[in-house]
């Protein structure tokens, strides 16, 4: 070994080998994998044929075909379906997951991986029989309320009304099921998540309240922790997607209302989203869309 070289080896570690990324993840593999609840409208559901649809898909979609872009290869989306929170977190630390849409920012979540710009506004409202509770957190004291286990709403109960017993269970959809069957006396969770599970199943004499959620929140996607790379694909990706609904291209108009809008289940006035997507854009730079003709003339 020349003396140069071996001094130089001996000043300085081996390099560790790059652990692999989403990005390089989806350049050798051609898919996306998205992990997530399977039964939350109108973020994601699964048809009786087992295909994925709802908001949620559309963002990861968006992403997807922005990966297409950064590593020159189509891109497909893979919904991995998941049962509980826990394996939620772990499908994205383990690897074997990509990204999960549609969660709310948490301190503890926080700590085990890293949250994109929001893709939309929600908050925390308690679902119950018309009649039952007059929205206030007094209300809740002595009562039985379905949470899910680990969940916002779970942490916003506790807080708010000590006196309320929360039941924890894996999902809202199961917890709502809990209620019908008279098990506990309301549930407490994501405002668009519920309004979705009743319209979905039809569940008739049921009201959220209060009128202004308990707790406001944006929603997001998470994705690995220091992964940058990927995190910058996935934030350009959904500021597109808002920027385009608030610029009103016609094809993510009719997407996102597909899912949120006035004509879907849910219901919500365009006004409302709009709203939601331009609060979220108050922090990032307006992406204009330059036309072929427009790049030429500046290049020159």
């Amino acid at each position: 070994m020349p003396a140069a070289v071996q001094a130089q080896s001996q000043t300085k570690p081996p390099a560790k080998p790059q652990l692999e990324g989403a990005v390089q993840r989806a350049a050798r593999s051609g898919e996306l994998v998205l992990s997530g609840f399977a039964d939350v409208p109108p973020l994601m559901m699964l048809s009786p044929q087992g295909q994925p649809s709802g908001y949620g898909i559309l963002v990861a979609e968006r992403i997807a075909a922005e990966l297409s872009q950064a590593v020159g290869r189509p891109v497909k989306v893979r919904f991995a379906p998941i049962g509980d929170p826990a394996s939620l977190v772990n499908s994205i630390t383990s690897g074997k997951a990509d990204l999960a849409c549609g969660l709310p920012f948490s301190w503890g979540l926080d700590m085990q991986v890293d949250f994109s710009l929001p893709i939309g506004l929600s908050g925390v409202r308690l679902l119950a029989p018309s009649g039952r509770f007059d929205g206030s957190p007094a209300a809740l004291a002595g009562r039985r309320i379905g949470v899910v286990r680990q969940s916002l709403g779970e942490t916003e109960l506790r807080g708010m009304q000590p006196k309320a017993t929360p039941v924890a269970f894996d999902s809202l959809k199961a917890a709502v099921a809990a209620m019908q069957a008279g098990s506990v006396d309301g549930v407490i969770g994501d405002t668009i998540v519920l309004a979705g599970l009743v319209l979905q199943q039809g569940l008739p004499g049921l009201a959220l309240s209060p009128a202004l959620p308990y707790e406001a929140y944006a929603v997001s996607c998470v994705l690995a922790e220091n992964d940058s790379a990927f995190r910058n694909v996935v934030n350009l990706a959904i500021a597109r997607l808002l920027q385009g609904y608030l610029d009103g291209q016609p094809d993510t108009v009719t997407a996102v209302n597909r899912w949120l809008g006035p004509a879907s289940a849910l219901g919500l006035p365009e006004s409302a989203i709009r709203a939601s997507f331009e609060a979220v854009l108050l922090g990032v730079e307006t992406i204009r869309p330059v036309l072929e003709g427009q790049a030429a003339s500046t290049a020159r």
